[in-house]
C-alpha cells in the first residue's frame, strides 16, 4: 500500500509541477534583446528542474515532453510544431546532463556544478540545433541565427538555473527526501 501511495504522489507532485510550468510561460514572459522579440524569457523550465532534482532525469524528460506539448498547443501555440521540438530538444539535454550529475552528487554544491554543465550543455547542442535546423524555418542565415540563439539559450538556462538554486535554497528544512544537503 505504501508503494502505490509513493507513486500516486509522485504522479501528482509532476503533474502540479506541469501545471505550474504552463502558468508561469503564460504569465511571465518578456523579451531578452529587444532587437528580436520573439525571443523571450519565460521560467517554465523552473519547475522541470525542481522535478528532475526531485525525481531523476527520466522524470524530467517526462515533464519536458508533457510541458512541451501542452505548451506548444496553447500558450506558445504561434511556435507550431518547431516550438515543440526546440523545447524538447533544449530542455531534455538541459535536464539529462543536470538530473544525472546531480543525482551522482546530491549536495548544494553538486546542484551548483549540475547546473553549470546543464547550461552549458544546452547551450552547445542550441547552437547546433539552430545552425542546421533553425533557419530553414526561421532565417535563412545560418551564422546569425545559430547567434542569436546561443545567446538566448545561454542566458535563459543561466537564470532559470539560477533561480531554481535560489528556490531550492529557500525549502525549509526536512520538506521533504529531496533537499539539498550541505556540502
Amino acid at each position: 500500500m505504501a508503494m502505490k501511495s509513493e507513486k500516486i504522489r509522485k504522479l501528482v507532485t509532476m503533474a502540479m509541477l506541469a501545471a505550474l510550468s504552463i502558468v508561469l510561460v503564460y504569465v511571465v514572459h518578456f523579451p531578452i534583446f529587444p532587437a528580436a522579440p520573439f525571443l523571450e524569457y519565460d521560467p517554465a523550465d523552473i519547475p522541470i528542474l525542481i522535478g528532475t532534482f526531485a525525481y531523476g532525469p527520466v522524470a524530467g524528460i517526462i515533464l519536458t515532453v508533457v510541458v512541451s506539448v501542452i505548451q506548444g498547443m496553447t500558450v506558445s501555440a504561434s511556435s507550431g510544431f518547431m516550438g515543440i521540438a526546440m523545447h524538447i530538444f533544449a530542455t531534455s539535454i538541459l535536464v539529462l546532463v543536470a538530473g544525472n550529475i546531480y543525482r551522482l552528487k546530491h549536495t548544494k554544491k553538486g546542484a551548483v556544478i549540475a547546473l553549470i554543465c546543464g547550461v552549458a550543455a544546452m547551450t552547445a547542442g542550441m547552437v547546433v540545433f539552430n545552425y542546421f535546423i533553425t533557419p530553414y524555418f526561421i532565417t535563412p542565415d545560418i551564422a546569425d541565427a545559430a547567434a542569436v540563439a546561443a545567446n538566448r539559450d545561454f542566458v535563459k538556462t543561466l537564470e532559470t538555473g539560477v533561480e531554481d538554486l535560489l528556490l531550492r535554497h529557500r525549502r525549509p528544512a526536512g520538506a521533504g527526501d529531496h533537499s539539498l544537503q550541505p556540502d
